[in-house]
């Protein structure tokens, strides 16, 4: 724990636990505290959310006027053991999990983690995703840590010109100013590890503490480096090929060997999206050299402890790197390996693949090195078995191994105060840690007034932030005065007014201008004189990419139309902050991607506790939550529609349906058709989008059963593995012998008969099972039914005859014979994607 420099002994004792509350970026949920930072600078404080700075930068006499404060020094006292409590109690995991010997720990690898605006290393959905997990992970007792990188510079800052030119700007961050911590071995000097890829590279290690979770943050910037090497870790997603993959070996190889030199040895490695695959070499490097092992072997073991979950919604999105440079940057890795380079290649690429300049796909060596892979949504994980269809030929796509965690928002850290309140006094200061399910029953008897009030209070915070905003943006390029400046910004929106919100990354098939579409007609719905609509707009478009700059143009464009600039604002440089008042404050929510290209998207779960609405596209996760009851929707059944179709469907829900509900009032003033929303909105869909349910799930479903098997495969210098890598050479060296020489389907009317002469060669019966497969129905369960051995074959060696009777449910030619390996500690297919299809 570091403490600053200037506390006397007499100070220290009476302040302490200040810098430990400090230095915890638990204080983004845990709201406790908010007052001692206040009381120590108010307005750094609201202006940075940043406790460690806040601490830095306060002057010592106030600090000792305050450690002469009996009042303070109570309250601090009172909120440090509060704390202390929370953080030594046990949670869930201790309750249900705790006797789990193989579940001790779990590493959570991710390339950004968005925590709090004090520590900037995200850019988007991607990082809050990550920190929401490792908030819920704290709350949940998980023994979880994280690992990441920590950027100088983070992700760029937005500027605009006065013609709307979006600026980007790359501010460094000071190190002393970040609630992070260096990393100490045991003769207490700053941990670095060294690595040899292809060039000696120093790694120092920061610490960030997230409630119960440490974040391992890995750092270039050390003097001892190349002055190119220190910025490796300057920018997040910024340089060409050769940065991000050093990068990425940096988060998986150097990331591994933190772990290792701080005696954290994981039994479960989640790998948040491809960036962290070069993870599975380096366990499996470690595996080789503790256990004596071969490569493959090592893989074997390594993987039935890696949990792989892919983000990303179209097949290019995946990082890929020329031979090259896998060559030059990971040649000398490959020796330490020892394997050549193609086997190393051939783990980045589709079986089969002959082609040697074929790219190296991060996702490919995620998934090889992986016993279990996810999408973030249930159409993200359809979407998914489709994009890595070319690593299982011949295989049907229900058959391919990506399941789905739908993701979830660590509720706590999003909600308003008055939202918090609310749910409090319906549900307990607990409710977050408890079984979501009981939630919303709970929470459903709440009345309309409280949530009108709740409403009310949050835009009008909402209201005040966005005219605090835009003066001091419309200060820097006009030249009012400071009445006139006054004067204009207090025309800026109104409180009692319904307010839209539109914030999100500005790429094209996010379609952040469908709203745009006739730019008429959004005038008259924001203009209307009885029923008038304000919007917040916000968002970055990433440096390079400028269709989606131009789309902000667009916007900003717009907004200078005089009937408009009381009604619509940009706000620039979204980012947390910003972010949170936007998701508390606004009445509607709007999300317009081109399905099914929005993974999951978590932007719009973060307004359901605070009895925000969605209006979205029925993709990602609002393909799941919606019914009429809790929103809206942009294409109800589902079908394609094009972008000017789908911009009719949203201008039309806005002007007969959305605007009018908000504005409807009985005779207390109250809209009932909204406030029902609200209220089902809130009970049904805060409790199941949470990240406690997600991280539950992950628990439950990966990390307790990959533990497990891990540890099975590893016991015994890992004489498990060893066998499965044996069988699955022999399964490589064999499968091609195996040849059925007479198939028979008979249609008997009521029952349908299949037999097979299956001739195995050197493979045995129980080295495979034969089944008949059909594509899955709706209305019929069954889809696959395995065929059983009738007897031998006369005279043949490991040839038998396989027979199956069924009731005929459907047509007899839906039905296609198919051998698959079977091994009862392998998982197939992600392990061996050997299949012959019986025609």
């Amino acid at each position: 724990m570091k403490t600053p420099a200037f506390f006397r002994p007499d100070m220290a004792s009476k302040l302490d636990g200040l810098a430990e509350l400090a230095i915890d970026c638990s204080y983004t949920w845990a709201h406790g505290a908010d007052e001692v930072w206040c009381e120590l600078d108010k307005k750094l404080w609201t202006l940075t959310r940043n406790p460690w700075l806040v601490l830095q930068s306060v002057s010592y006499s106030h600090l000792e006027k305050l450690s002469e404060n009996q009042d303070f020094c109570q309250k601090l006292r009172t909120i440090v053991s509060a704390h202390r409590l929370a953080l030594s109690e046990n949670r869930w995991f201790q309750h249900h999990y705790q006797q789990q010997a193989s579940l001790k720990k779990i590493a959570y690898f991710s390339m950004e983690f968005g925590l709090s605006e004090a520590l900037p290393i995200y850019s988007g959905g991607l990082g809050l995703l990550a920190g929401d997990h490792l908030k819920a992970a704290s709350d949940l007792g998980l023994p979880l840590v994280g690992v990441g990188l920590l950027y100088q510079n983070g992700y760029f800052r937005q500027d605009f010109d006065a013609r709307g030119n979006q600026i980007a700007l790359y501010p460094s961050s000071n190190t002393s100013d970040l609630p992070i911590t260096p990393v100490r071995d045991a003769n207490d000097e700053w941990l670095r590890i060294k690595l040899l890829t292809p060039y000696q590279l120093w790694v120092r290690v920061w610490k960030a503490q997230i409630g119960r979770i440490e974040l391992y943050l890995l750092d270039t910037n050390d003097p001892i480096n190349h002055p190119v090497d220190r910025c490796i870790t300057t920018e997040l997603y910024g340089g060409g090929s050769n940065h991000r993959l050093a990068q990425e070996i940096l988060l998986g190889i150097g990331g591994w060997r933190v772990l290792q030199a701080l005696g954290i040895t994981p039994d479960v490695c989640h790998l948040n999206e491809g960036h962290a695959a070069f993870v599975v070499l380096e366990r499996a490097r470690d595996l080789m050299r503790e256990k004596n092992l071969d490569f493959a072997t090592a893989v074997t073991i390594g993987r039935a402890g890696n949990l792989f979950t892919t983000h990303t919604p179209v097949e290019a999105g995946f990082d890929r790197f020329s031979p090259e440079l896998i060559n030059t940057q990971l040649g000398l890795y490959a020796q330490e390996l020892g394997i050549d380079m193609p086997t190393l290649l051939s783990l980045g690429r589709a079986p089969g693949c002959n082609d040697p300049q074929a790219l190296f796909n991060m996702a490919y060596l995620a998934i090889r090195g992986s016993t279990a892979v996810n999408g973030v949504s249930r159409l993200h994980g359809e979407v998914s078995r489709d994009i890595f269809t070319p690593l299982f030929p011949n295989w049907s796509r229900h058959d391919i191994p990506v399941t789905h965690v739908t993701n979830g928002v660590h509720v706590p850290a999003w909600d308003s105060k008055e939202a918090d309140e609310l749910w409090t006094r319906q549900c307990g200061k607990t409710r977050w840690l408890c079984d979501p399910e009981i939630l919303g029953k709970n929470f459903n008897r709440v009345e309309d007034l409280e949530l009108w009030n709740m409403r009310a209070k949050n835009r009008d915070r909402l209201v005040h932030f966005v005219r605090d905003e835009y003066s001091r943006e419309i200060n820097i390029h006009s030249n009012l005065n400071p009445d006139e400046l006054e004067k204009h910004v207090l025309r800026l929106f109104d409180p009692n007014v319904m307010t839209i919100g539109f914030a999100r990354r500005f790429a094209t098939y996010k379609r952040p201008n469908l709203l745009l579409t006739d730019p008429e007609r959004l005038a008259r719905i924001l203009c209307h004189p009885s029923r008038p609509v304000q919007l917040v707009v916000s968002g970055k478009a990433h440096p390079a990419d400028m269709p989606g700059q131009q789309l902000i143009k667009d916007w900003h464009q717009f907004m200078r139309r005089p009937e408009i600039r009381e009604r619509a604002v940009f706000l620039s440089d979204y980012d947390m902050i910003t972010a949170e008042y936007l998701v508390q404050g606004v009445d509607l929510w709007i999300n317009t991607p081109r399905r099914p290209w929005e993974a999951c998207g978590t932007s719009g779960m973060k307004i359901l506790v605070n009895g925000g609405l969605n209006v979205s596209e029925l993709d990602g996760w609002w393909a799941e939550a919606y019914t009429p009851e809790v929103g809206w929707a942009l294409n109800g059944d589902e079908a394609g529609h094009s972008d000017l179709e789908q911009a009719e469907i949203l201008y039309r829900l806005l002007e007969e349906e959305i605007v009018p509900a908000f504005y409807e009032r009985n005779e207390q003033g109250i809209p009932e058709r909204w406030t029902k929303k609200m209220r089902a909105s809130m009970s049904l869909l805060t409790p199941h989008f949470s990240a406690n349910r997600m991280v539950r799930e992950y628990t439950e479903r990966f990390y307790l059963p990959l533990a497990a098997q891990y540890h099975q495969r590893a016991a015994a210098q890992g004489d498990s593995g060893k066998r499965l890598t044996q069988w699955l050479q022999r399964l490589q060296d064999f499968w091609p012998k195996i040849h059925v020489e007479q198939g028979q389907a008979e249609d008997h009317g009521a029952e349908q008969t299949f037999k097979l002469h299956v001739y195995l060669g050197d493979l045995t019966a129980d080295d495979v099972s034969v089944q008949l497969f059909s594509e899955p129905a709706a209305d019929i369960p069954e889809n696959i039914y395995p065929i059983p051995i009738a007897h031998p074959i006369p005279g043949a060696v490991n040839g038998y005859v396989y027979s199956l009777t069924i009731p005929a449910v459907r047509p007899i030619q839906d039905y296609t014979p198919r051998i698959i390996p079977r091994h009862p500690g392998c998982l197939v297919p992600i392990e061996t994607q050997h299949i012959l299809w019986i025609k």
